[in-house]
Parts: C-alpha cells; sequence; structure tokens
C-alpha cells in the first residue's frame, strides 16, 4: 500500500470514474481469466478512484453513495469484464458494512489504496486469550484475496477448547502476511474473480480487530450516515444485480456486432436480418431493460426511505427482493436468449458471448438473490410472516 496514492475527488461521479477504466479492465480480463485472478493493476485502479468506498460513510473516506449509484458503478465495470465487476462489488460490500460497526476502522484502513475481502461462507474458531483471539478456519469464495490487504471471516467464540454459550460471533479481521491462500478456484463462470479459499491457523487477532455480531453491527436505523441505515439483506442483494446487468449488457451488445457481420452458414443474408435474431434481441433488451427498471425503482425507494427517515416496511423489502431474484434470472435469460440466436459463434473461447454466458449463470446461483427467496417474498406480499435468510435474519 501507499498511502501518498489518495483516490479520485469523491466529488466526481463514482460511475463515470467507473466508465474510465473499462480500457484497462477490457485489456486485463483475459489475464485474469488465465491467472483465475484479477490483475493487481486493476485493483489498484479501482481503489485509486475510490470505487471500492463508494458504499461507506463519509467519515471512512467514503462516498456514501445512494444505492442506485453503487449498483451503476459496479455495472459499469462488469460491462468490461463479470471478474472485475464481481471483485469491485465485494469490496464494496466490505468495507461498506465493516466501515459502519468496526470500531477501528477509520485507523486500519487509513490508507485510501487498501483494498479489503472477506467471507461468510463459513464459520473458523476464535479461542480467547489474553488481548484478543487465536483464529483458526478455513472460508471458501473469498474473492479477490491476492489484492487485498485485510481479510474478514467470521468466527465462533471459543474458550478452554469449548464454545461460549451465548457469545455472539465475531467478524475477525487478519492482515494479508497472516492468512494462507488455498488455489482452490478452479470453476468456469467468473474464473478471473480469484475466489479461493483462504485459510488462517492460531492467528493471533487484537479484541479491538474484531466485530461482535450483534444486532445493528453493521449498521441500524439509527446511524447518522443513511447508508448505514440500509438493511442488511437488501444490501447483499442489490450489488449482486450490478454484476449481472453489467455482463448481461456486454453481451447484448456483442451480439448487435456480431450480427451486423456474420453470414450463417446455408443462407445468403446476414443474421441481423433474420426474424428469430431480430426477435431474440428485441426480447432480450426488453427482459434486462424491465428488470433493471424494477431494481433502480426499488432501490430508490429504499434510499428514499432512509434519508427521510421513514420506516422501510417489510413488504417494501420484499419488492426489492424479488426485483433482484428476478432481475438476475433476466440477465441470464437475456444472454442466453442471443447465445442462441448467435448459433455455434456464440462456443469458441475467443467468441464475444462465451464467457458472459459461463459468468452470468454463476450470480444466479448466490445465496442472496437465488430464486428461492421468491417464495418467501411472495409470503409477505400475502400478509403471511417472512420466514428466510433475506427478509427476516438479515432484514
Amino acid at each position: 500500500m501507499s498511502s501518498d496514492r489518495a483516490p479520485e475527488p469523491a466529488g466526481t461521479d463514482p460511475v463515470a470514474r467507473a466508465r474510465a477504466l473499462q480500457p484497462l479492465i477490457r485489456e486485463s480480463a483475459d489475464e485474469a481469466e488465465r491467472e483465475r485472478r484479477l490483475p493487481a493493476r486493476v485493483a489498484e485502479a479501482m481503489a485509486k478512484a475510490g470505487l471500492y468506498r463508494v458504499a461507506a460513510p463519509e467519515e471512512f473516506q467514503g462516498g456514501a453513495c445512494d444505492p442506485a449509484t453503487q449498483v451503476r458503478s459496479i455495472e459499469a465495470v462488469a460491462e468490461a469484464d463479470g471478474s472485475a465487476g464481481w471483485n469491485l462489488m465485494i469490496g464494496i460490500e466490505s468495507f461498506g458494512l465493516l466501515s459502519v460497526g468496526f470500531p477501528r476502522a477509520r485507523e486500519l484502513f487509513a490508507d485510501p489504496m487498501a483494498v479489503v475481502c472477506s467471507s461468510t461462507a463459513a464459520v473458523g474458531v476464535a479461542e480467547r486469550v489474553a488481548g484478543g483471539f487465536r483464529v483458526t478456519g478455513r472460508w471458501p469464495f473469498v474473492s479477490g484475496c491476492h489484492n487485498s490487504h485485510y481479510f474478514a471471516g467470521v468466527t465462533a467464540v471459543y474458550e478452554n477448547g469449548g464454545p461460549v454459550p451465548g457469545e455472539p460471533g465475531r467478524y475477525a479481521i487478519a492482515a494479508r502476511e497472516q492468512i494462507e491462500i488455498l488455489d482452490t478456484w478452479h470453476v468456469s463462470g467468473l474464473r478471473g474473480s480469484g475466489s479461493h479459499d483462504v485459510r488462517l491457523e492460531g492467528v493471533f487477532v487484537p479484541t479491538e480487530n474484531t466485530l461482535a455480531l450483534v444486532p445493528g453491527a453493521f449498521g441500524s436505523r439509527d446511524h447518522s450516515s443513511p447508508v448505514a441505515r440500509i438493511p442488511s439483506g437488501s444490501r447483499l442483494a442489490y450489488n449482486k444485480v450490478g454484476v449481472a446487468l453489467g455482463i448481461a449488457r456486454h453481451a447484448l451488445d456483442a451480439f448487435v456486432e456480431l450480427a451486423s457481420g456474420k453470414v450463417p452458414r446455408f443462407t445468403a443474408s446476414k443474421l441481423c436480418e433474420r426474424p428469430d435474431a431480430q426477435r431474440a434481441l428485441a426480447g432480450a433488451e426488453a427482459r434486462l431493460r424491465g428488470a433493471r427498471a424494477f431494481v433502480l425503482e426499488a432501490v430508490a425507494g429504499l434510499w428514499d426511505a432512509v434519508v427521510s427517515g421513514r420506516d422501510y416496511s417489510l413488504r417494501e423489502k420484499a419488492l426489492l427482493q424479488i426485483a433482484c431474484c428476478d432481475a438476475v434470472l433476466a440477465c441470464a435469460e437475456a444472454v442466453d436468449s442471443v447465445c442462441l440466436a448467435a448459433g455455434t459463434s456464440a462456443n469458441p473461447n475467443d467468441s464475444p458471448l462465451e464467457r458472459p454466458a459461463r459468468d452470468v449463470r454463476v450470480i444466479r446461483q448466490h445465496v442472496t438473490v437465488g430464486p428461492q427467496h421468491l417464495e418467501d417474498a411472495g409470503r409477505v406480499l400475502l400478509g403471511l410472516e417472512a420466514q428466510g435468510l433475506m427478509l427476516k435474519i438479515l432484514a
């Protein structure tokens, strides 16, 4: 890290800053795919542009940006490369959550070039010792771990070899040199995201570098910053959509370029002149743009509520969850539609459609935006009590 490399002025539009990085991200995408990790120059450029901190409160060098700006910033990066968009999304969420409740955040993350990765996909052990904890565990899906300066992992508190009854879990924050990255990310979709496993073995973490996972740890309705008043479940859902939207936009634009020049086998006309291609693109645009509009409408309502201090109802949270779950499905459907219309031209490794087709499917599988949440959201709209992770546990 180098503290003299400050981000761009916070007053400039983060979406414009993200778009300005698209050439670099596109140039680096093949390397990311090959190395199964984001090139350091891309992570550094996003840090210098202040993009990782758009969801952090201003007092933590954050942009305190509204959810729509967060989504659109991620979308702009993901248009250039889905894996880069995914890395940015994880960094935004990590900073946005930790800077709210973590007492040492301002000091620990003072360097504006610092990048944070995290994982909630497993629970490690934090054995209480004098002054802190000895942390042991293995966490999967730690996107961007190679380019991060800190890792935050969920732990259960132990004492004398056993769990402490009634003790809340803790986020333990370790420096990059304290973690071991395991080469586990051998996948097809989002291959360049570097979402490897991270392991800690008896690493000492002082108490002040941990965050107790109690209600309000990641923000509350009483926080001074509006971004910290956004329900954590909603925060974890809408930014995933930004990645999917960017990937789908890239695919549809690539299809237009392909269709303008391709003459399918056994025909004399270009692909763009075929009714099935025209119908596929029209349907894909309608599905993508409609889903995007629903998400932006839902997050605008959320922002209006937190800024004005109005109570954000469970029904509104359910509608936002529906918008997010449906949007990632819409993105996958839109990409599938144009890939089908492109025929075999979508299959080669060097096809501009091949990678988006793989990448977009990963997002709809994520636990925060998977289709399984639609049922619970529907329950809420019908006046029943929420039962699931996103609307009840992370409300």
